[in-house]
């Protein structure tokens, strides 16, 4: 009798070369979760520790090729979106996303890398909430994505709920805003549409590349096992905060995580 496969879980998101963030960060994650990993490339960096120097949008017909050539081997126990580079992309992902209405949908909205490079220029945000609308289980912006797409000031607990409230209204979902540049503490704010719940975390003294991509890919990985939304939250926030404590320095850059033993 053969071994039972694990469905796989899907990444739709940027190629980085140093492997500190995108497709290749998520699937390391889903590994450690057990979990076969899978990829759709939407945009290739040229990036380093450093930071990002540039970027190239894949073609459109490209990226829905990557995927329907994958659906049909395969169907998915989960998928996770991250950097679409491209307002043209966001059509694409809409198309993918309504494929998939019985299964958990993790979306990390990258707008901007932490070294300043727009991801997805600020006039797209209108349409990428149109395309995840009421497609995904979970959002999860950090505190200047949640103030891009919210249309408010986004710097202190009070303001990360009225956030998390008026995005959960536009994308239909329910949403944890990250609060890891909270000067103080680090605060993750969940809003599951009727109450909010607070994640709460000493600050570790490490700059660490790839934390929204990590956290977003191990949320995925604990709904797909069939966690509550509460119970997957805590699980993820515990498992960064321990990957954090073990990162390492590869470049002359930020820490990385070590992939294979968070």
């Amino acid at each position: 009798m053969s071994a039972r496969v694990t469905k796989p879980l899907l990444s739709v998101a940027g190629f980085d070369p140093s492997a500190g963030a995108g497709v290749l960060l998520d699937v390391a994650v889903f590994r450690h979760l057990g979990y076969p990993g899978m990829g759709v490339l939407t945009a290739v960096t040229a990036q380093n520790t450093r930071g990002v120097k540039e970027f190239r949008c894949l073609p459109l017909r490209f990226i829905l090729s990557q995927y329907t050539a994958l659906t049909r081997e395969v169907s998915f126990a989960g998928i996770k979106v991250g950097m679409m580079g491209c307002r043209k992309n966001l059509r694409v992902l809409g198309r993918i996303l309504s494929n998939h209405k019985n299964i958990p949908v993790v979306a990390d909205p990258v707008l901007r890398s932490s070294s300043g490079t727009w991801l997805l220029e600020r006039a797209a945000v209108p349409s990428y909430i149109s395309q995840v609308r009421g497609k995904i289980s979970l959002l999860t912006p950090n505190l200047a994505e949640a103030a891009l797409i919210s249309g408010k000031r986004v710097k202190n607990l009070e303001e990360m709920k009225e956030a998390a409230r008026k995005i959960s209204d536009l994308v239909e979902s329910s949403c944890l805003v990250k609060g890891g540049h909270l000067e103080k503490k680090v605060i993750d704010l969940l809003f599951d549409g009727r109450r909010f719940h607070l994640f709460e975390k000493e600050k570790i003294n490490k700059d660490v590349h790839g934390t929204g991509c990590f956290l977003s890919s191990s949320l995925l990985g604990y709904l797909a096992k069939g966690h509550p939304l509460l119970k997957a939250c805590e699980l993820a926030s515990d498992l960064i905060d321990n990957a954090i404590k073990k990162a390492v320095r590869i470049g002359k850059g930020r820490y990385a995580f070590r992939l294979f033993s968070v």
